[in-house]
């Protein structure tokens, strides 16, 4: 059965472990990412997701459409996201909260949406969001951070509860993962994150997991029968 993959924000940290994981298994895979690490790849696209405009220009220029022809069955993986802006929310500047939710919530919709359209006749298709611990515990300083997660959660139930032919989806919390995102928030003056030393202490303890284990783990759940039996999960909390 021909498998394929569409997944964003591959260039670096969990989705670049996630895009080769994909590769280990010999799924052929669309990459959308901001800046491409290897322009050559085919499949591979530079598109900026949190530019509404561009987004929409690229999806009705029928890219998914045309990789996804000859599918039988596909997977989405939405990856791409940002911490940013990061602050308590009487310091937050309106243009960072727009181009995080557009990055963290619309993108991710939008592109499902798509994705489903483009599948409509397979009978296997499935959608990941990845998701947060943060969408389900409030943050101090994660306000919209922690919103644009929960948007995610909450997008995963209410499109399983449509029972759509053939689709299964889960908002997918991978766990605390040792990439640039984590430098980014211990860089972060408490002030602005009053919870880092948490995270300063994570890291010094050696808590932090590995981006090319949690793929792994990631992509056979993804991969797995009991994909979807619950729209909202957490990576580590799943029966191995």
């Amino acid at each position: 059965m021909t498998t394929k993959a569409v997944l964003t924000g591959h260039s670096r940290g969990l989705g670049e472990a996630i895009a080769k994981a994909l590769r280990k298994h010999g799924i052929a895979t669309l990459t959308i990412a901001r800046k491409l690490p290897d322009p050559a790849v085919a499949d591979a696209h530079a598109l900026d997701l949190s530019d509404q405009a561009a987004l929409i220009a690229w999806l009705h220029a029928g890219h998914l459409q045309h990789f996804l022809a000859d599918a039988r069955s596909a997977v989405l993986i939405n990856n791409a996201g940002t911490v940013q802006p990061m602050g308590l929310a009487d310091g937050l500047a309106p243009e960072g909260i727009a181009q995080a939710i557009n990055l963290n919530v619309s993108a991710p919709l939008m592109l499902a949406s798509a994705f489903l359209a483009a599948t409509s006749q397979l009978p296997n298709r499935r959608i990941l969001h990845v998701s947060s611990g943060a969408a389900r515990t409030a943050y101090a300083g994660w306000s919209v951070y922690c919103a644009g997660k929960a948007a995610l959660d909450h997008h995963a139930r209410t499109l399983a509860s449509e029972s759509l032919p053939g689709v299964r989806i889960c908002s997918l919390a991978p766990g605390i993962i040792d990439t640039d995102m984590q430098r980014e928030i211990r860089a972060t003056h408490e002030g602005v994150f009053p919870l880092r030393p948490r995270f300063d202490a994570l890291h010094a303890n050696g808590a932090l997991a590995s981006p090319g284990t949690v793929a792994d783990d990631l992509l056979a759940y993804l991969l797995d029968a009991r994909f979807g039996e619950e729209p909202v999960a957490d990576l580590r909390t799943l029966a191995r």
